[in-house]
């Protein structure tokens, strides 16, 4: 007992050595635990800078424009498509043609208009599943054991081709079995 000690001069000598070893290893390995420490810091520190920008709402006239901007391309869609039902009743010849001058825009500007709208409205409604609120769900009860011969009826009702290969292989056949246990 304490040969090790004796050897190494004493306990304190010991110690030394163990630093020393961990610290010749951290030259080759770093510590995990100074870096996941070194990266929250620097992930709080970013945090803070990004707050910072947003301690002193901007309530200036372009702020309010531009927000006032935002808020029209869903009302200028809805009433704008009525509008076109209201402009093809009452003038159709110049309803028609201006559709038939529809026909003469090129194909990538369409692609370029979907794309626009497509992301305009996707990005709001992925804003908003974001924000929503998850609801945790209840845990399901669980089913009530069934027979080995009941499940596999079931699902044998389920797979008409189950049936139709019945016999044909036997591995296979208790590889089933086993699975409707």
């Amino acid at each position: 007992m304490g040969v090790i000690g004796r050897i190494l001069g004493a306990p304190a000598a010991t110690t030394a050595i163990g630093q020393a070893a961990t610290s010749v290893a951290e030259v080759f390995t770093p510590n995990a635990t100074k870096g996941m420490q070194a990266a929250q810091e620097a992930y709080l520190k970013a945090l803070e800078e990004f707050g910072a920008e947003f301690q002193h709402p901007r309530d200036g006239w372009f702020d309010r424009f531009v927000n006032g901007l935002n808020r029209l391309p869903r009302p200028f869609l809805a009433f704008g498509t009525m509008a076109l039902f209201v402009h093809a009743m009452i003038d159709p010849e110049g309803f028609t043609r201006r559709m038939v001058g529809l026909n003469y825009v090129p194909e990538p500007l369409w692609w370029l208009l979907a794309a626009i709208v497509g992301f305009y409205f996707g990005a709001r409604e992925a804003h908003h599943i974001r924000m929503r609120p998850r609801a945790t769900a209840a845990p399901a009860a669980p089913a009530p054991a069934a027979s080995p011969a009941a499940s596999s009826a079931a699902a044998e009702r389920h797979d008409p081709e189950r049936r139709a290969v019945e016999g044909a292989n036997p591995a296979l056949e208790e590889w089933r079995r086993r699975d409707d246990r």
